[in-house]
């Protein structure tokens, strides 16, 4: 069997040594030009390694183990993976045929500035102090934004709440429909984590088809604050300030263009359409019994 290993920012060959003891596994670096040069593909990082890689990944086909070597692991907690052992375990079941193989849903940011071209995503977008608080954190050194960069990011935002006027125009099965309120931040999920653990979407599958859709409605910077720690544990979703919903494909257009961000990396600007493309990535997970 062959491999490819794809390193993000902090990672190098060293971590594919663990991966490479009692394994007859060839090995090749980077990513591969064509799907017959690898049966799997192994990526070292966070979830923006994971994001700036979303397109080569769909492109080839081929079964992906995320490791979570980055600053901020969302999608391999989405996963089930919680540590490099954890990785290490499910890619040998996967050498023993034993690990499952399972296709996945995306997401797909279609901005309306350029409508002929689109972004995937794997965990969540968003757009509104998330976006704030993500471009802080970005700025931050690795070693902050891996110990809580999202958050401490995120937490001056609670003394002057900016709210934004936010359209949201949802096309389902039941027909299309057209909602307009001051938003602190929307997130359009496809998997239930962000922030380096916030359950911001706690019903989120992205094996469903369907985008959830966390708006969080402008509220006094006290009741905002009580509320932050609750995300952790999807109960943010009992307030009435929050509203959620499940969507194929939702428009979103704001009076001034607003930056989005997705897995925590930038994106576009506003406005633009969120969407879902089925089982676009196939992903090595641990088997249902493990």
């Amino acid at each position: 069997m062959r491999a490819a290993a794809i390193f993000g920012l902090g990672t190098s060959s060293q971590n594919l040594d663990a991966f490479r003891e009692y394994s007859a596994t060839e090995w090749i670096e980077g990513v591969p030009a064509r799907s017959a040069d690898a049966d799997a593909i192994l990526v070292f990082g966070g979830d923006g390694t994971i994001h700036r890689h979303l397109s080569a990944l769909v492109r080839l086909k081929l079964p992906v183990l995320v490791i979570p070597a980055g600053s901020g692991n969302d999608f391999a907690r989405a996963l089930k993976s919680h540590s490099i052992r954890d990785s290490l375990r499910v890619w040998h079941d996967f050498e023993c045929g034993k690990a499952r193989v399972q296709t996945i849903d995306l997401g797909v940011i279609r901005p309306s500035a350029n409508p002929e071209t689109f972004h995937y995503f794997c965990c969540v977008a968003g757009c509104g102090i998330d976006s704030i608080a993500a471009q802080r954190a970005n700025r931050m050194p690795r070693w902050l934004r891996r110990n809580g960069g999202y958050v401490l990011s995120l937490l001056p935002l609670h003394l002057r709440l900016p709210a934004y006027n936010m359209r949201f125009s949802y096309s389902n099965h039941n027909g299309p429909e057209r909602d307009d309120n001051l938003t602190l931040l929307a997130a359009f999920a496809n998997t239930e984590f962000y922030g380096d653990g916030m359950r911001i979407a706690p019903d989120a599958d992205p094996c469903d088809g369907k985008l959830d859709v966390c708006q969080i409605l402008t509220m006094s910077p006290w009741r905002l604050f009580c509320m932050f720690p609750t995300v952790y544990f999807g109960n943010h979703l009992r307030m009435p300030e929050v509203k959620y919903s499940k969507a194929e494909r939702i428009r979103l257009e704001t009076e001034t263009p607003l930056e989005i961000y997705a897995d925590g990396e930038f994106v576009c600007k506003t406005p633009a359409e969120f969407g879902i493309e089925s089982g676009a990535l196939m992903v090595i997970t641990a088997a249902p019994d493990s």
